[in-house]
């Protein structure tokens, strides 16, 4: 299959090229030249699939004329070595927890998958690849640690200083080896700003291999997809006859993107809703039709504290080519103090505790009014224990912490600390990294 970019449909790549260039000429993000359309029949066969299996299927449909079956399958086993899990609050409502990775946040799934494949295109070639991401939260720990130790590839990680949580920075600052982190003084914004400045600047370009792992690579949204069909075939099937709603905290909406695409190849999902937090250039705009971004905050959910996300032309493009209906997705904007509200009613009610990535999600869902007979699925995206402090404060309630976690918060912090000024952060580039 053939991935076109964006900004210049000319532009057309395999999934290897793709995967290893990361954004096309013009920034342009890639996107397939058609989402395969599964029908009914099979849609109903592979929900009883294990998860490797389908997802093995699934991606076999846009990689097949590059990786054989059983290799691509070997690699997805090794990538999505943990669970995921539809945890029922009641009969008719469930929460995905994708958090049970290696780094316990739903970046695990993508990155790795992206890991894989990026060491299996490669090793052939050997060239040494250059992967320049940014992080509000928790793609840098997924990124580090799927990418750590694996040769010929360097890890350089940008994120706004003081403004991700002390458990989240020690997950990927503290492993050093291939893997460098800066904290930027900045705004995520300002991070992404010097990414996409870094991609487009001739001089790096002809003396580094950039790459990104970013939710701009197409890699991770193809993994993220499998997902979804996971989270339908944990649905009871009396359930599954009711219209599927489904709840996404969203910042680079990557994760969004890829519910859409899986709903383009036939899973019958009803409606989306895109949950973010006071940052809500997008509600704004599906509201109002003016797209008019502004300052980004800092949050309690500090992952989703994004004004522009980056995968927004893939959505419109999705829209665009299926004459969606734009109702087919709302967007709701979540405060920090019903953030900590839904967490206080949640535990009290259900006993379940959600962090605050998760309680956007679930808060948005409770906004939005439902039709009658419906199934409601809201993300769990990152594990409570990365904010124990606050879930403490909130709740009064101590937190173990996970082992990878444990055995992370006494390390030491490795990060290098970097204005927000693209002529320093090249200048670091070129001295650490020059061919």
């Amino acid at each position: 299959m053939k991935f076109y970019n964006l900004n210049d449909h000319k532009e057309n790549k395999n999934f290897s090229q793709a995967l290893q260039q990361g954004l096309g000429i013009k920034q342009g993000l890639f996107f397939p030249k058609y989402l395969p359309k599964l029908n009914n029949n099979t849609i109903e066969n592979i929900l009883n699939f294990n998860f490797i299996d389908r997802s093995s299927y699934i991606l076999s449909l846009f990689l097949e004329e590059e990786i054989k079956l059983n290799i691509l399958k070997k690699k997805i086993k090794e990538g999505f070595n943990f669970p995921l899990i539809l945890n029922f609050l009641n009969k008719n409502l469930a929460c995905l927890e994708l958090f049970h990775g290696p780094t316990l946040a739903f970046k695990d799934f993508g990155v790795r998958f992206m890991a894989q494949m990026l060491k299996f295109f490669n090793k052939k070639k050997q060239n040494k690849i250059i992967i320049l991401t940014a992080t509000s939260g928790d793609t840098g720990a997924a990124v580090a640690h799927a990418f750590y130790k694996i040769k010929n590839i360097e890890i350089v990680i940008l994120y706004p200083y003081k403004k991700i949580s002390i458990l989240q920075e020690k997950l990927f600052c503290t492993l050093g080896n291939n893997i460098k982190t800066i904290a930027i003084k900045g705004n995520f914004d300002d991070c992404q700003k010097l990414i996409k400045k870094s991609f487009d600047d001739q001089e790096l370009k002809q003396n580094l291999n950039l790459n990104s792992a970013n939710s701009i690579n197409i890699s991770r949204l193809l993994a993220q997809i499998c997902y979804y069909f996971e989270a339908f075939s944990q649905i009871p099937l009396d359930q599954r006859k009711k219209k599927i709603i489904i709840s996404v905290p969203s910042g680079n909406f990557g994760n969004l993107t890829a519910g859409l695409m899986s709903k383009v190849m036939g899973l019958p999902i009803y409606k989306f809703i895109a949950a973010t937090n006071i940052n809500d250039t997008i509600p704004k705009y599906l509201n109002t039709g003016y797209w008019n971004p502004q300052k980004t905050v800092s949050t309690l959910s500090n992952a989703m504290d994004v004004s522009i996300p980056n995968n927004w032309p893939r959505i419109k493009e999705i829209f665009k080519n299926k004459n969606f209906n734009l109702n087919l997705l709302e967007s709701k904007s979540i405060t920090d103090l019903e953030t900590t509200q839904i967490i206080i009613d949640v535990f009290n009610k259900y006993k379940y505790i959600l962090e605050p990535h998760t309680a956007v999600s679930f808060c948005a869902l409770k906004k939005f009014i439902p039709e009658k007979n419906t199934f409601n699925i809201f993300f769990g995206t990152a594990h409570p224990a990365k904010f124990k402090d606050y879930i403490y404060n909130t709740l009064h309630k101590k937190i173990t912490l996970p082992k990878i976690l444990a055995n992370c918060i006494k390390k030491k912090n490795l990060s290098y600390k970097l204005p927000n000024n693209f002529l320093v952060l090249k200048k670091f580039l070129m001295k650490n990294y020059m061919i």
